[in-house]
């Protein structure tokens, strides 16, 4: 089983441009060319580290980061977090630790549709980021206590003669162990452990007043379990390590992962303790990242989309503009549809949105919005926004229209021309 997880051949033609475009799209939804040629020059290793590694921040980032924050929460509007959340996403120094942010807020998912609160969505944001690459069981325990959470799954309606499941299932269903894994009498009774998880004056209380004390059976266990309990129990089951590999090669390598591929990732998850990072560094230099079967295999999200664009042409998104098309694009910062998150994969694709996306080429490749974009030959757009993978009919078309063009409108045209192509939505 472990064979399924072995390390890629970096050596010799085994590290290409496309090998380390394909590393640096799927950490960072984007790359710029001398990013590219950087990581092509440093090797799979070195690059890789890298990325799991905290970078040291530009000065101009953490102005405009702190800048941003205070905004926000000074204004307490939503749509301010929101904005700076997709400026970080668009330049942080480390897009990898910005996207386990994504992944765990999509896990977690929380809105603030019911919660209303920016304040408490930054705190819960800052706690997401705190594990993005560390440790999922100290996220998991302090997701269980966080306010925001709470709020969202009626913590304060869970009550010692009138238990309220929604808490106790999602811990479950969505957290942890995932469908079919537990039973609908272990969530009953995980609900009344979990009795008396409340809030009080913006924090979490454990109100021992409202909590049942008595004897539950839970998972094949029996004792007078209180809610962080649960939190151990569920960690304790296979069934966890299994569920949270699904969901980090279905963000990382592929949608349709086999089942031996899944309990591949799941036992380094189990020898690692739960710690993401090594787990990371092992998955993305494996064999099966790099598989032709892996490549080109996933559909950007709208985040994806926008700050991929952003990073690979060396521009700076329009924050208001981006955050609505994200949100029209069915992705929504802060503001997840329901607690499972968002689906992704084909459901981001349909007539209006494909034409929504079309749009946005037409908009980011605008003389005044692209960034210092030259007029390079055809091959070097392809490689740089399509990892050098694109038919040979396609290649002659686009081939054909620079010859028809000159100077920067031709660069400027064709990127719009790419960026329109069902492969640029791919990644």
């Amino acid at each position: 089983m472990a064979k399924l997880l072995d390390r890629h051949d970096s050596a010799g033609s085994g590290w290409t441009a496309r090998e380390a475009t394909h590393l640096l799209w799927r950490c960072a939804g984007g790359a710029r060319a001398t990013e590219i040629a950087g990581a092509v020059e440093d090797g799979m290793e070195k690059t890789v580290a890298r990325l799991i590694a905290t970078q040291p921040e530009k000065k101009e980032f953490l102005e405009g980061d702190s800048l941003l924050h205070r905004s926000a929460l000074k204004s307490g509007n939503i749509k301010s977090l929101k904005r700076w959340w997709l400026y970080r996403l668009a330049t942080s120094a480390n897009p990898l630790a910005e996207k386990m942010t994504l992944f765990w807020h999509n896990h977690f998912a929380t809105s603030n549709a019911k919660v209303r609160s920016t304040g408490k969505m930054d705190v819960q944001h800052a706690l997401l980021r705190k594990h993005a690459l560390g440790n999922f069981a100290s996220l998991f325990r302090g997701m269980a206590r966080d306010v925001a959470m709470l709020i969202w799954l009626d913590g304060n309606a869970n009550r010692k003669r009138h238990p309220n499941e929604n808490f106790a299932r999602e811990v479950m269903e969505l957290f942890s162990l995932g469908v079919g894994n537990y039973t609908e009498r272990d969530i009953k009774e995980a609900a009344r452990a979990f009795t008396g998880w409340h809030v009080r004056n913006e924090e979490f209380w454990f109100n021992k007043v409202q909590h049942d004390p008595g004897v539950k059976k839970i998972l094949g266990k029996a004792g007078k379990f209180r809610g962080d309990d649960i939190l151990e129990i569920c960690l304790q089951q296979p069934a966890c390590a299994r569920f949270l590999a699904s969901k980090l090669l279905a963000a990382f390598v592929r949608p349709d992962a086999d089942s031996a591929l899944v309990e591949a990732l799941a036992a380094r998850i189990r020898t690692h303790k739960y710690e993401i990072a090594p787990v990371l560094q092992e998955l993305l230099s494996s064999r099966v990242f790099y598989a032709p079967e892996s490549r080109r295999s996933l559909i950007k999200s709208p985040v994806e989309l926008v700050v991929g664009t952003a990073r690979s042409l060396e521009s700076t998104p329009h924050l208001d503009d981006s955050i609505q098309l994200m949100s029209d694009l069915g992705q929504n910062l802060f503001e997840p549809p329901t607690v499972k998150g968002w689906e992704g994969g084909r459901r981001w694709i349909n007539s209006a949105t494909m034409l929504q996306r079309a749009n946005f080429a037409a908009r980011a490749t605008s003389t005044d919005r692209l960034g210092s974009v030259r007029s390079e030959g055809v091959d070097h757009y392809i490689d740089l926004l399509l990892g050098g993978e694109v038919s040979k009919g396609a290649r002659r078309e686009l081939h054909a229209y620079q010859d028809n063009k000159s100077g920067k409108a031709s660069a400027n045209g064709l990127i719009q021309l790419i960026m329109t192509m069902p492969d640029y939505q791919l990644i």
